[in-house]
């Protein structure tokens, strides 16, 4: 019977940690292991109606393991790190990937595309705290800026903060870590007008630094005109007419293109998009650019959850689309490289995910394509979208405003749009007014005709 050290490093190294683990597995039987440590705090306040509703803290420090016996692999974690513990972690680890089926793709990234220690200086992580009392008043200070109005009420408003650090150690020598933080803020407000109609909308903001949050009193006035605006909102007739989609919308579309282009959805023949690498998706003049290296970007990495060394690059290239996101296994399944785009929790195997993805602007306003559409339907809401991954076929709830030309009439719900994706793709018209807020971004977007379903 083998005998293995139960003697548990300091849980302030997470370094010896990860190596204690790492060689637990080996001794167990492992071919190659994969160690993560992951701890994170987190403090938010949700006030209603000028007092606080919710106070949430949150302390975790969580370690996942995954392990390669031949072709097979797990992937377990824990929370506590005694010996004992760390031991029974390890023990099961090894026997689910002996007993899981043969995955020939399985494995430790490709040593050759690991990343070597060099790169810019991300700046993702601040280290300025706010009490609770702090973030109480920034979230009470934005519920306030929002209740202009009479007609205006509070639904919810909060402030709050994370931190977290993340380090990744394998049996073949790779060793990355980093922190990052995160500070946000959010209002939303319900409006009512006399006749009984009720809307509801809102304006959050998330950033690296909190010095870049916008001041709570721009967060709830922004909160308060999207709520009144969509007063009075009624239903239209069925038809097919130009839409533009805002940028809170039209940035859902260019993700389901992302998801589309998944490497593992590739790799199962269950995207739409299967066929198309290399062919014009876009019309020329179109960009989609994914850029790890964004300071204080809110998905700036230097390498992935497998360690491979990340890079700058056009998703879509004048139209064309250049790439797949791939992990590993994707990458070995498909007969090419990883991108770089490995994602994964502590307790899975790594999926894939984009860093920070924008949509090139165009070089004419919002106001000045809806004025060459003449009439249509502006989208500012969506929900409950469909998307048939083997066609493309697309329809989403939403609610917005009817245009006639080229100016705003009055706002409407509970309509549904639908349409091909593989053709919105093709005719989509990315406007001027792109601004970075996130980890994927787009201007206003014009499609020039879909199916608008109404009363």
């Amino acid at each position: 019977m083998l005998h293995m050290q139960t003697d548990t490093p300091a849980r302030t190294d997470p370094t010896a940690l990860l190596e204690h683990v790492i060689g637990l597995a080996r001794a167990q039987g492992a071919d190659a292991a994969e160690a993560v440590f992951s701890s994170s705090r987190s403090l938010s306040v949700g006030v209603r109606k000028g007092a606080v509703e919710t106070v949430e803290s949150d302390e975790a420090t969580d370690l996942g393991l995954r392990v390669f016996v031949g072709q097979k692999q797990a992937v377990v974690s824990v929370s506590e790190f005694s010996g004992r513990t760390l031991q029974r972690l390890v023990e099961r680890c090894v026997a689910m990937a002996r007993l899981a089926p043969d995955d020939a793709y399985a494995g430790l990234a490709d040593p050759a595309l690991l990343w070597r220690g060099d790169g810019v200086d991300l700046d993702i992580f601040d280290p300025t705290e706010l009490s609770a009392d702090a973030l109480r008043e920034r979230a009470l200070a934005c519920e306030a800026a929002g209740l202009i109005d009479p007609r205006l009420q509070s639904d919810a408003a909060s402030a709050g903060q994370s931190f977290t650090r993340w380090q990744l150690l394998t049996s073949d020598g790779f060793e990355g870590r980093h922190r990052t933080s995160l500070s946000f803020q959010s209002a939303r407000l319900i409006a009512t007008d006399e006749t009984g109609g009720m809307e509801r909308d809102g304006e959050g903001r998330s950033t690296r630094y909190l010095s870049d949050l916008p001041a709570p009193e721009a967060t709830g006035a922004i909160a308060a005109e999207r709520a009144l605006k969509a007063l009075g909102a009624r239903k239209i007739d069925s038809r097919t007419a130009p839409v533009l989609f805002e940028p809170r919308t039209a940035k859902s579309l260019i993700g389901l293109f992302l998801g589309a282009i998944s490497g593992p959805s590739v790799a199962r023949g269950s995207s739409y998009l299967k066929d198309r690498l290399g062919q014009r998706l876009f019309a020329p003049g179109v960009h989609i650019i994914d850029n790890p290296f964004r300071p204080r970007g809110l998905g700036s990495c230097l390498y992935d959850d497998e360690g491979v060394a990340v890079r700058e690059r056009a998703l879509i290239d004048d139209g064309i689309l250049t790439t797949w996101l791939l992990n590993s296994a994707a990458g070995r399944q498909l007969g090419m490289a990883s991108t770089g785009h490995a994602s994964r929790s502590l307790a899975h195997p790594a999926g894939v995910s984009a860093h920070n993805v924008t949509l090139s602007p165009g070089t004419t306003s919002a106001d000045d394509l809806m004025k060459a559409a003449g009439s249509g339907v502006l989208i500012t809401s969506m929900f409950g979208p469909s998307v048939n991954s083997d066609t493309g076929d697309w329809s989403a709830g939403a609610s917005g405003f009817v245009f006639e030309n080229g100016e705003l009439t009055h706002p409407v719900n509970e309509i549904t749009v639908a349409g091909n994706l593989i053709d919105i793709f093709a005719r989509l018209q990315p406007a001027s007014d792109l601004e970075i807020k996130g980890t994927l971004d787009t201007p206003s977007i014009l499609v020039d005709g879909l199916s608008i379903g109404g009363k």
